[in-house]
């Protein structure tokens, strides 16, 4: 297995048990793709959830920029609600994971397809 398929798997396990969601591998592999190198280093392959800064980032580069949403509360409300089903006091909130739930939230899957 390659470095991306193991934490590909990582992610997966994360979505089972941490968030109670059977994933899609395909869509979780697009996604983790899409992060690019950023999940190969130990500060950006995680969402500081505690910084509004990062929150702000996720918000404007994932969520509008990607998936190609218009600005609202509703947006940091998902963003807010995904934190919640992670579990705020998991330290490790894999950014692969985040988009992934944040996808699923918006049913903008086809933006992977």
């Amino acid at each position: 297995m390659s470095k991306r398929d193991d934490l590909i798997q990582t992610y997966a396990d994360d979505l089972r048990n941490k968030c109670g969601m059977t994933p899609d591998m395909d869509l979780l592999t697009k996604v983790t793709i899409g992060c690019g190198p950023s999940i190969y280093n130990a500060d950006s392959a995680t969402v500081a959830a505690s910084q509004p800064g990062e929150l702000e980032t996720v918000k404007q580069n994932f969520l509008i920029k990607k998936l190609g949403l218009s600005d609202g509360p509703e947006l940091d409300d998902a963003i807010q609600s995904v934190i919640e089903t992670y579990g705020r006091s998991e330290r490790n909130k894999y950014r692969a994971v985040v988009y992934y739930m944040l996808v699923k939230h918006f049913g903008k899957d086809s933006v992977y397809a």
